[in-house]
């Protein structure tokens, strides 16, 4: 039997090995399964974890003179994944970058670090790693690489926009392999710019055609400048013929841009002058009175933001962010409180002596002015925005929308609905509409009319705090800030009639936008001029305003 089998090329071990082999306890089976399930395992982390790591061996060719060595070295540092890597190659590009008695060291301010695990060590003492214009070239595209591969969505949104700006030759292998790979939409369009604006140096005219159509698309004033000056260098006819379209195209976008943002600007504008002449109509129209003193009350909620600011600082620091909303009703409050005291002690003794008012309440403006002087300083206090408020909105590349207008914009908006509603829904808003039809109807039939001018001023002088609270956000806070809008505001007032709740909402925003059109062709000082003309003449033609009282008074 045994001839037989090895004759055969089968077993050689005798019968008996072959029977103890054969019947071997089961526990040793499976007890060989997982050492080699084991052994396999803990090769393949050792594999994985070499394939990740980064290892000052990777550093060593980037100090050789070998130009391919260190491309390649360059290229395996990227590989290796670790999250230390773009440090590493941030270093090796500002020179921040050593290799000492085969270690590999960055250094990060006045500290040094080992690249193989991240700790501390000495400062080296000899010199950086030089990186020549070729592997620093070749650095910037790694990097584009890394970054448009981040995890963190805006990490690659910034890193595309960056690229679409100055994006070069060496990197775009990394940008194509990112367009292809891209699942993120925002990206796409800077992806694209990017490699049209390599494209646009390739000596392939076809090539050089196609890059300057894929920026038709861009409102960029860079884009527009880069494309005028490579219409100074283009001897091809027909690439010239392509750019001027292509810079007709952009030059529509951006001027359809412009004005698409001085709208929004202008309305920007107009929701503050209704805040600041949202008051100044309700008292106007129910007492008559043209107070002087009206700026004065939104430099009183400005300071008051800048105090509640100052509170929520000291003792509410992890809700700092909030202090803006606190600070509504405090200045509503505030003004409204300094607005009653200067009704019962000074104008409810000169109702219907309308330049006496004028001058008194002109004084007691001074006076607020100079208290503010004295309690916070002559100087402009510092508010911050929360961080809900900063940045903007970018609508294209050329306009960026802050937060704190848009907020404001809102805000205004929201403050209009709440007083359309106390003047409809309430009994002193229907004290306040019979008084400014009618006073004296209004005195005959029950009103009471001294209680409602004072509740009239008061919500008039409320409303201009919370102008303040928004003037805060975007304009300096400073004893004078409110002699900037007193003018604005009585125009709007005396555009939009007196009394007139929708007049003065059509006047704000209409003053608003035609001022950021007029001060985009004629300047701010001009701009100014031609509204006050504008109004002048208008109300030559139209003294009731935009919309007439309705009542007896009105024929009065």
């Amino acid at each position: 039997m045994y001839a037989w089998l090895t004759a055969d090329g089968g077993d050689a071990r005798s019968l008996s090995q072959r029977r103890r082999h054969r019947f071997a306890p089961r526990g040793t089976w499976l007890a060989r399964i997982v050492q080699a399930t084991l052994i396999a395992a803990a090769l393949f982390m050792a594999a994985a974890q070499d394939a990740r790591a980064l290892s000052s061996k990777l550093v060593e060719p980037l100090a050789s003179e070998d130009a391919e060595a260190r491309t390649a070295a360059l290229s395996a540092l990227v590989a290796s994944g670790d999250p230390l890597v773009a440090r590493v190659i941030e270093a090796l590009g500002d020179g921040r970058l050593y290799f000492e008695d085969g270690v590999g060291l960055l250094v990060e301010g006045d500290k040094a670090i080992v690249v193989d695990t991240g700790a501390a060590a000495p400062m080296p003492k000899g010199e950086a790693i030089v990186a020549n214009n070729r592997l620093r070239a070749e650095v910037d595209a790694a990097l584009a690489a890394l970054k448009l591969g981040d995890p963190d969505p805006k990490v690659r949104l910034d890193a595309a926009k960056a690229l679409s700006e100055s994006a070069e030759a060496p990197q775009r292998e990394a940008l194509a392999k990112a367009l292809e790979k891209s699942t993120d939409p925002a990206l796409v369009p800077y992806l694209k710019v990017a490699l049209a604006r390599i494209d646009l140096a390739d000596d392939d005219a076809d090539k050089r055609i196609q890059a300057i159509r894929a920026f038709a698309g861009s409102d960029d004033p860079q884009v527009k400048s880069l494309l005028a000056e490579r219409r100074k260098e283009e001897s091809d006819a027909k690439v010239k013929l392509v750019i001027d379209e292509t810079l007709a195209a952009i030059e529509a976008k951006m001027s359809r841009s412009e004005w698409v943002g001085r709208v929004l600007t202008g309305i920007s504008l107009g929701s503050v002058l209704l805040l600041a002449a949202l008051g100044l109509a309700i008292t106007y129209g129910v007492m008559g009175v043209i107070n002087m003193a009206h700026g004065e009350l939104l430099m009183v909620g400005a300071y008051a933001t800048y105090f509640t600011q100052g509170f929520f600082r000291a003792y509410l620091p992890q809700w700092v962010d909030w202090y803006v909303v606190a600070a509504v009703p405090v200045a509503f409050l505030a003004a409204a409180a300094v607005g009653l005291v200067i009704e019962r002690t000074v104008i409810r003794f000169l109702y219907g002596r309308t330049l006496e008012t004028l001058l008194a309440t002109f004084g007691v403006s001074l006076l607020l002015s100079q208290a503010a002087r004295t309690l916070f300083g002559a100087q402009n206090v510092e508010l911050s925005n929360p961080s809900w408020m900063s940045g903007g909105l970018e609508i294209s590349s050329t306009l960026v929308l802050p937060w704190n207008r848009i907020v404001i914009v809102i805000f205004a908006v929201s403050v209009l609905a709440v007083v359309a509603l106390l003047l409809v829904r309430t009994n002193l808003g229907l004290y306040v509409r019979a008084v400014t039809q009618n006073r004296r109807m209004a005195s005959c039939i029950g009103v009471p009319t001294g209680r409602t001018d004072a509740m009239a001023f008061g919500l008039g002088s409320g409303i201009a705090g919370l102008g303040g609270v928004a003037l805060s956000q975007f304009s300096n806070v400073g004893p004078d800030m409110g002699q900037s809008y007193i003018v604005d505001s009585f125009m709007v007032v005396v555009l939009g009639g007196v009394g007139q709740l929708a007049g003065t909402v059509i006047a704000s925003f209409g003053l608003g936008v035609v001022s950021k059109f007029l001060e985009g062709w004629t300047g701010a000082v001009i701009a100014k001029i031609l509204v006050l003309v504008f109004i002048i003449i208008f109300i030559q033609r139209r003294p009731q305003g935009l919309f007439a009282l309705k009542g007896r008074q009105a024929d009065a």
